[in-house]
């Protein structure tokens, strides 16, 4: 048991996957984040764009 112990705590492995886990997540939110600012901003500019489309059919 003393053994396994041993190995186990000197066993890397595990500390590789959770590193790639949490770089891999990091990585997930700031697409997230960075798509987000995206589509809030494309949003805004569409809708000046059709009050524009808007205001020159009146005229």
């Amino acid at each position: 048991m003393l053994n396994f112990i041993k190995n186990f705590r000197n066993d890397e492995d595990g500390a590789v996957t959770v590193d790639f886990v949490v770089l891999t997540a990091a990585i997930v939110v700031l697409g997230l984040a960075v798509g987000g600012a995206i589509s809030t901003g494309a949003k805004g500019l569409a809708n000046e764009i059709e009050d524009s489309l808007d205001n020159m059919e009146a005229e």
